[in-house]
């Protein structure tokens, strides 16, 4: 079978085992990139807690095959990694913006993962000159993500109450934990300015700079529905060890390129509600 889809004129789509060495470098060869957006890895904080070795294990080993089969193209490609605010866990003292020169301290398998990342992401800029450009997001919400995420799990589960799919209880983690929230559709067009205008070997924070508590962002999406919702403390949805709070600061990012973000939250959550209204509408 052809691992091309061709999807219109313009996009052409190909399926490859990151995981495999060999088919990376075929695939990698063919293609020839200028430019590499390398986001692919398992992804979810809460979930790695299940499986802490096939994390690390997977997201350094699928990035290493995929550095190593770029590093083998004349002229290299530029690439950015995508690292994640996890990256930072809990640093020691009082509560900041965490800036890019803060301890990496991480508290999640998937912390240690990325870590594993965008390390490697260096190691290769030192070791054979690769352009690569590392970027932190902090959290990111809006249409389309899965709802394992905070935001997502919200919206998801008010259409659901409003449809009559779910009992008018919302299932909630710590509400407490303050988060720095940024609209994805923000988070994409710095990627596409920090493999543009990034320093290759540099790592950049993405974040909005503000860090309201869970409890509060899901209090502004419920003012958005007529349903009457009780919340419910569910035990699978909090996790062994969290930090209290992630703020950004992504000063260094927004003078290099002028970036700052553009969507407001209350945008993000109403776009992610219908989403979910829609996307729960059609599997009814």
């Amino acid at each position: 079978m052809d691992p091309r889809a061709e999807l219109s004129a313009q996009v052409v789509t190909y399926r490859v085992d990151l995981l495999d060495q060999d088919a990376v470098d075929a695939l990698v060869h063919e293609v020839r990139p200028q430019w590499v957006f390398h986001l692919a890895a398992l992804s979810s904080p809460a979930a790695s807690w299940d499986d802490p070795g096939g994390t690390i294990a997977t997201n350094a080993t699928l990035e290493a095959n995929l550095l190593g089969a770029l590093v083998r193209l004349d002229p290299m490609p530029r690439v950015l990694v995508v690292g994640s605010g996890d990256e930072y866990g809990r640093p020691a003292g009082r509560a900041r913006r965490l800036d890019e020169d803060t301890p990496l301290r991480p508290l999640t398998p998937y912390g240690v993962s990325k870590v594993a990342q965008d390390l490697l992401a260096l190691q290769y800029h030192l070791s054979h000159g690769l352009p690569a450009i590392r970027v932190r997001p902090f959290n990111h919400a809006g249409p389309r993500q899965a709802p394992q995420f905070a935001i997502s799990s919200f919206a998801q589960q008010i259409a659901r109450i409003e449809l009559g799919k779910q009992e008018a209880t919302l299932r909630v983690g710590n509400l407490d934990a303050r988060r720095d929230f940024t609209d994805v559709r923000d988070i994409a067009r710095a990627y596409l300015l920090a493999v543009a205008k990034g320093r290759p070997g540099e790592v950049y924070n993405l974040g909005s700079g503000s860090a309201p508590r869970l409890r509060d962002v899901l209090a502004r999406l419920l003012t958005m529905t007529r349903a009457k919702v009780a919340l419910e403390v569910d035990p699978l949805r909090t996790r062994t060890a969290e930090a209290d709070v992630y703020l950004c600061d992504a000063r260094r990012f927004a003078r290099l390129t002028g970036w700052r973000p553009r969507i407001a939250l209350e945008r993000t959550l109403r776009d992610t509600l219908n989403y979910w209204r829609r996307a729960e509408r059609s599997a009814a």
